[in-house]
């Protein structure tokens, strides 16, 4: 009896001999989703094959996740798909009154469109302009046209506390700068006051400079805003190391309209044009006419908005979005409405999901890896020039953007073009790679309410993306 066993045994390891199971993708991925670190908290995965129309992985596909920036990869699909990359963010100077001998007789206004990259610089080349069609004095006004937008400049469920960072702005559709103010920080003499330097300098700033050069290799610097007032008069305290190199600092700006209208009057003074009048926010009459515009289209906007994950251009196309369907008083909820009609369709119910911004900066929004995923699909699937540019937005895995040190090795290193975001508790990636084989793979995944450091939540990402690129 005992012989046969053995026999029977031999046999069967002589059959099983050649035979080594070989793992499929989804017995990976599986396998790596029964992590520990999963017992505590949540992870939503979806790949689709786009060569072969096939599925290639699904895990809580329906279950609703907060997108932190991946909500940028609906803001903007949407912008692609209904304003168009030729779309132009325009900013316009009018003038309402007459202009005789060089003097305009009358008011000046600068009027709005959400143009997120607008800087300093255009507004020195449309002063400018200004000077170059015969103007050098204004007896009149200034003013800030900002119709074109609602009055809320703060996103829905957005969280105080993250004041006074320079990625949860203040909005306006007349932004410069970002929104946000640069302050350049120097070490003096030990035990002076630092040097600080407000970038571009005004006149505008005001702050009050309490950090000292300090001669122990430890900096430790705090910035604050005159929460009192809730104005942009600024706090700097602590210690800087006598041998730390200059660095700077950058915050958000709450009253960035009157931040436009000093650097406008600062403009003019510069270019010599006189002008001694008030300053305000007004809009433009319907008589006012226009003298100089500049304008940026989408196509060039959209690649810093995703590369960098830039709030302030999500939010400025998001109101663009809604500017070109109904006109002034754009907002963020008739913004979202546009998006519904993607989500319409690619085939699904925007009564599923909740959207409040464009940015994803609010714990508000809900959405699934799922949608984000079929939105992927169907960029590629039904518009590929417009998936392009989409693609080419996307950072690149090893190489830019916001994966600029992540998967920089492995088949996922500069395979990888994906969307990264971040909110506390929240960790999401979503975006394309091409397999072994050749394959197209458009995937989403997304972890959420987990604690600490996003590195774990990131690792797993950078797994799964290793994994799908490895696919044969």
């Amino acid at each position: 009896m005992r012989k046969m066993v053995v026999i029977l045994i031999v046999v069967i390891q002589t059959l099983n001999f050649g035979q080594e199971k070989k793992f499929t993708t989804t017995d990976e991925l599986t396998y790596l989703l029964k992590n520990p670190f999963f017992r505590r908290c949540q992870i939503g995965v979806d790949a689709y094959n786009i060569s072969k129309k096939e599925i290639v992985f699904r895990h809580n596909e329906k279950l609703l996740f907060r997108p932190a920036s991946n909500m940028k990869i609906i803001t903007t699909a949407a912008a692609l798909r209904f304003l168009g990359p030729d779309y132009n963010f325009t900013t316009q100077i009018k003038y309402a009154g007459e202009i005789i001998n060089g003097v305009l007789n009358g008011n000046l206004y600068f009027v709005g469109g959400f143009d997120p990259d607008f800087t300093s610089a255009d507004l020195d080349t449309m002063i400018i302009k200004l000077k170059d069609k015969g103007i050098n004095k204004i007896i009149g006004n200034i003013y800030v046209d900002v119709s074109n937008m609602d009055s809320l400049d703060w996103g829905l469920g957005w969280m105080w506390d993250d004041e006074p960072s320079y990625d949860f702005p203040h909005m306006t559709p007349l932004p410069i700068n970002n929104a946000s103010l640069q302050v350049a920080i120097s070490p003096s003499k030990i035990g002076e006051k630092v040097v600080l330097k407000t970038i571009p300098e005004s006149n505008y700033f005001k702050y009050t400079n309490n950090i000292f050069t300090v001669d122990n290799d430890t900096s430790n610097l705090v910035l604050s805003r005159d929460w009192i007032n809730y104005s942009d008069s600024l706090i700097f305290e602590g210690g800087l190391f006598v041998g730390a190199e200059p660095d700077t600092i950058t915050i958000n700006l709450k009253n960035t309209n009157q931040y436009f209208l000093t650097l406008a009057k600062e403009a003019l003074d510069k270019n010599k044009i006189i002008f001694e009048g008030k300053c305000g926010v007004e809009s433009a009459p319907p008589e006012a006419k226009t003298i100089v515009t500049k304008q940026r289209n989408f196509g060039k906007v959209i690649v810093n908005l995703n590369k960098t994950s830039d709030n302030l251009s999500a939010e400025m196309t998001l109101r663009a979005l809604a500017f070109n369907e109904y006109g002034k008083l754009a907002s963020a909820e008739k913004g979202v409405e546009v998006i519904d009609s993607l989500i319409v369709e690619v085939g699904l119910n925007p009564e599923d999901y909740r959207i409040v911004d464009g940015s994803g900066v609010s714990h508000y929004n809900l959405v699934s890896v799922e949608l984000l995923n079929e939105i992927l699909r169907y960029m590629q699937q039904y518009h590929p020039e417009l998936f392009s540019i989409l693609y080419e937005s996307f950072p690149i895995a090893g190489v830019d953007g916001t994966l600029d040190t992540r998967m920089n090795e492995g088949r996922a290193y500069k395979n990888v073009h994906a969307k990264t975001g971040t909110l506390s508790g929240v960790s999401s990636l979503s975006g394309y790679l091409t397999s072994k084989s050749g394959d197209l793979i458009s995937f989403s995944i997304n972890t959420q309410n987990f604690i600490g450091s996003t590195r774990t939540a990131r690792y797993f990402q950078d797994k799964i993306c290793e994994i799908l690129s490895n696919m044969e």
